[in-house]
């Protein structure tokens, strides 16, 4: 056999052998991203260290980024092929950057999965070519106002009286869906549509519903009951904290945040309860841990996820908190 035929026959097995893991990468060399929106916020951080638990349990390896606007997002997609990842998990701070972050993962060649917030196109519909795991916004609100709504019920509370404070974020569809959701559920308990006051705010933290908060409370202080609700605990807590600034005990408020995180384990080990009547608990852990083993099932085994997984929560009080947050790992 002549060397030039020795070598056109190794060329020959390594394309055979290349062909065999086309779309699939070795199991023991896996690298993904993990970007993330707001990496100081505690669901973030459930989120990411589940992530980094599966990877060291399964051997791969997970790089934790912060992605808080449209260019870090960017940089740190730079990064991770830098790294050598072969996709990323992410949650993206801006759901209309969809196709950018698409573009510059297929530039090159990474695989994507949204949690919790959805890519979504030019045309405002989610990218359903790219896999999704997360809440159903408008089913999780409801749960929100079915809370609020049995609460008011239990303290006796005649709906025309009571006010609703709903801290607003509508350039986010998921927050839309939550407050819309938790909307129509207090309309159907028989909630007075007109006692609804909208607080936007520029961000999704504490702080920033707080100050969308306080005009609302300074200028409608003829009401002595409010209920609270918005995207999430966080936001929840601020507008709480803004009723206190007012005068409102927790004997005249209600606030049902959603998420289940430190935040609400903070509030609810309070010596003192406060406004903050609960949070419809939403297993974090559970979102990192699924997207990354899903994302590591895909680069490994050529499976793509489904489209769209919706998960459920679970209502979360001060009575039952510890069991809540055992159940779901928290």
């Amino acid at each position: 056999m002549t060397l030039t035929s020795r070598f056109a026959r190794l060329a020959l097995g390594g394309a055979i052998a290349m062909a065999g893991f086309t779309g699939a990468q070795a199991q023991d060399d896996v690298t993904m991203g993990f970007i993330v929106k707001k990496p100081e916020q505690a669901w973030f951080i459930n989120e990411q260290q589940a992530a980094t638990a599966v990877g060291e349990e399964q051997g791969f390896e997970v790089v934790r980024l912060a992605g808080e606007d449209g260019q870090q997002v960017l940089s740190a997609i730079d990064n991770l092929n830098s790294q050598g990842a072969q996709g990323f998990v992410i949650c993206p701070p801006d759901v209309r950057l969809g196709p950018a972050i698409m573009n510059r993962a297929e530039q090159y060649g990474m695989k994507v999965v949204t949690v919790d917030d959805r890519f979504v196109g030019p045309d405002g519909e989610p990218m359903e070519g790219v896999p999704h795991l997360g809440m159903s916004g408008y089913k999780i609100g409801q749960q929100v106002g079915d809370a609020i709504a049995a609460e008011m019920e239990a303290r006796g509370w005649d709906p025309e009286e009571v006010a609703a404070l709903r801290i607003t974020n509508y350039e986010l569809p998921t927050a839309k869906e939550r407050t819309d959701g938790a909307t129509d559920a207090l309309l159907e308990s028989g909630f007075n549509e007109d006692n609804i006051f909208d607080a936007p705010q520029q961000n999704t933290d504490t702080s920033s519903a707080f100050s969308a908060a306080s005009p609302v409370f300074a200028k409608r202080g003829d009401f002595e009951h409010w209920v609270i609700y918005a995207l999430n605990e966080e936001s929840v807590l601020g507008g709480v904290r803004a009723s206190e600034q007012y005068g409102l005990g927790a004997e005249d408020v209600i606030g049902v945040g959603i998420n289940g995180s430190g935040a609400a384990f903070a509030e609810f080990s309070r010596e003192t309860p406060t406004g903050f009547h609960g949070t419809v608990a939403v297993s974090s852990t559970m979102h990192g841990r699924q997207t990354a083993e899903n994302l590591y099932a895909w680069i490994t085994e050529d499976e793509k996820p489904q489209a769209n997984t919706v998960t459920s929560g679970t209502l979360m009080t001060r009575d039952n908190w510890q069991d809540v947050r055992d159940e779901l790992g928290l």
